[in-house]
């Protein structure tokens, strides 16, 4: 694979035949969006002999990376330095976020150590600083931070912002106050996402005045003018503070700003309107979004009805669904889920199992969600064979990004106090395997649930002392008295 080192045209109708014969990121998508199928179509390419321009290359990486496909994206990257085509220190930049994501942070640090001096400006200092802040590396982040001062780089509102969202996450609101007057004084201009932090700190310090300040301060120098995030932010802070009123009236405010009928102001509206209980304005936002979206996507279909259940109006989410299920061929098993876990909730666990099957049937298999939301309702109402079932189920299936299901501790603790009761050994014992599957270690509390209940059962188990050295488990002094009934040969 050749990738040509100057981007000449980019009118992909007039390729030459030692280019693609479509554009690449259509290609790496032919086959699925997955990004199993993405990177199996990539390595397909870069083993061919095919061309691609540079700017081709780079729409092709930042859409990779607005999908959250940092791996494909980081390969495609690490290519075009192999295969001879020139970066820019912008590209080096994207690629040093690359590697963190795909490498992980001390690659990105080696990676950034081993630029020439000319690269290391503005852009590649600020990228690393917010590889730092995302990890939230504080003492890192803030020494790297020190440097790009002294160093007199070229300062924008960027590494301020990255840095007020490492205090907001590490809870050090109070220091964004003093990073704001910070710019205000070295003449660095807040953006939208600087006022919005400033805004949501000083909220979590119950100064709702201090952001209305905020509000007004960005009113008087244009900083939200057709910015409907600005009142999104707002009214999230209103309705977090419960003060409905105000949070109504920024709501009409940002659907005034919301003049390019913006799907996500469109969902905000919805989700806000629901927390406030205003089930009216929820089903009129619902008409305009439809009627500016008439194929509304899922995710739209998944916001409405999740908004409907917690305003208890399941029939409303039951025609939703509907609606939802005639105009989508494929099922998406997070709606079928928000509509399982109503039913469950309100004890209709036969119209739940029904649902489950009916969207099995048309290809969405359940997933870990799917099982963890019947195992709640099952374990809430004494049925602890079906409640063992699910589990197993969600652990067996997993999380959709591939990532393991775990069960919460008190899912855990229920489950083994009733092997207890039950004197199930074996229950436990195949209950503890398939936990094994998502968690690394079996803490103490599992092991002496487990001790006791072969104990309750009358069973013996001769390794279960070197069993419990190898898993480096120490048990309480009861415990040990209970081993040396169950240890004997």
């Amino acid at each position: 694979m050749a990738l040509q080192p100057f981007g000449r045209t980019r009118n992909i109708g007039r390729r030459s035949k030692k280019y693609l014969e479509e554009a690449l990121f259509h290609r790496l998508f032919k086959d699925g969006s997955s990004e199993l199928s993405v990177r199996q179509s990539l390595n397909c390419f870069l083993k061919s002999s095919k061309r691609a321009y540079k700017w081709e290359v780079g729409d092709t990486i930042k859409k990779l990376r607005g999908r959250g496909l940092y791996y494909p994206a980081f390969k495609l990257s690490q290519a075009m330095s192999e295969r001879g085509m020139n970066k820019t220190v912008s590209d080096q930049a994207i690629h040093l976020d690359l590697v963190a994501k795909a490498r992980g942070i001390a690659a990105a640090e080696n990676y950034f150590v081993n630029l020439p001096e000319s690269s290391k400006n503005h852009l590649t200092y600020g990228t690393l600083l917010n590889c730092y802040c995302k990890e939230l590396m504080t003492e890192e982040a803030e020494g790297l931070f020190e440097k790009m001062k002294e160093l007199n780089l070229e300062l924008t509102s960027m590494p301020y912002n990255s840095m007020m969202t490492l205090y907001t996450k590490t809870g050090q609101l109070q220091i964004i106050p003093t990073m704001i007057q910070e710019m205000k004084s070295t003449q660095i201009e807040l953006d939208g996402y600087s006022y919005n932090v400033w805004m949501r700190a000083l909220a979590a310090m119950n100064d709702i005045s201090g952001v209305e300040r905020v509000v007004d301060e960005m009113k008087k120098y244009g900083r939200v003018a057709g910015d409907w995030t600005t009142y999104s932010n707002l009214a999230s802070i209103y309705a977090d503070a419960g003060l409905s009123e105000k949070t109504e009236k920024a709501l009409k405010e940002l659907e005034a700003k919301n003049a390019r009928k913006d799907l996500s102001a469109y969902q905000f509206l919805i989700t806000l309107y629901g927390r406030t209980g205003n089930l009216l304005e929820v089903y009129r936002v619902w008409r305009s979004l439809r009627l500016a979206f008439p194929k509304s996507g899922n995710i739209s279909y998944l916001n409405m009805i999740q908004t409907l259940v917690k305003l208890k109006d399941l029939p409303g989410a039951e025609k939703c669904f509907r609606e939802w299920e005639s105009g989508n061929p494929s099922y998406d098993i997070r709606i079928v889920n928000a509509l399982i876990r109503a039913y469950a909730k309100e004890g209709s666990i036969e119209k739940a199992e029904e649902l489950k099957e009916r969207a099995r049937k048309n290809g969405a298999k359940p997933n870990a969600k799917t099982w963890e939301i019947l195992s709640e309702y099952y374990m809430q109402n004494g049925e602890m064979k079906s409640a063992v079932d699910c589990v197993a189920n969600a652990l067996s299936v997993g999380r959709g990004d591939g990532k393991k299901w775990i069960p919460s501790a008190e899912t855990v603790r229920t489950l083994m106090g009733h092997f207890e009761r039950e004197r199930n050994v074996d229950g436990a014992e195949e209950f503890i395997e398939n936990l094994k599957k998502s968690i690394d270690e079996v803490d103490a509390e599992i092991f002496e649930s487990l001790i006791r209940t072969y104990s309750a059962a009358g069973r013996t188990s001769p390794g279960m002392r070197p069993r419990l050295k190898m898993e480096n488990i120490e048990v309480s002094e009861d415990t040990k008295k209970l081993l040396e009934l169950i240890c004997v040969e």
